[in-house]
């Protein structure tokens, strides 16, 4: 019987070092990595841009509501600069952005502005990284489907 308490105990806190690192979408661990970086919004196969913006819209209600109204972006940059947090969301077939700011340091209230036209140039760049991320994940295809 002792011993089955210390099989279930020594599970439980297992389960538990695995949830630390697994939710780390959640808990912005993955912030450094985001930052200043314009990341791809892929639904399928979920890209971590798709990632940034979920755990982003869970934290801002307001940016989910604005989600919501407009969709999700093709693409989303993060920064942050003197505590205030920044997004910027880019829709390529509108080729329009929005701008999206925390309204004070630490809050979770933001503001949106926008929308900004997209120049032909910025639309080629963006659909350039959309199709090599496309490219590479078709060459992974196969290899994903034998590893299962």
């Amino acid at each position: 019987m002792n011993l089955l308490r210390h099989a279930v105990g020594l599970t439980a806190l297992g389960l538990a070092s695995c949830a630390s690192v697994s939710d780390a979408w959640m808990t912005g661990r993955t912030a450094t990595a985001a930052d200043n970086r314009i990341m791809l919004v892929r639904a399928r196969p979920p890209s971590f841009g798709q990632k940034r913006l979920s755990y982003q819209a869970g934290l801002y209600p307001d940016l989910g509501v604005f989600l919501t109204k407009f969709g999700s972006p093709d693409f989303l940059a993060e920064m942050t600069n003197k505590g205030r947090h920044y997004l910027i969301l880019y829709y390529l077939e509108a080729h329009q952005a929005f701008a999206c700011r925390t309204k004070e340091p630490g809050r979770r209230e933001v503001e949106f502005a926008g929308p900004y036209p997209i120049s032909a140039r910025e639309s080629q760049l963006l659909e350039g990284f959309r199709t090599q991320s496309d490219q590479v994940n078709q060459q992974l295809r196969p290899r994903n489907q034998a590893l299962r």
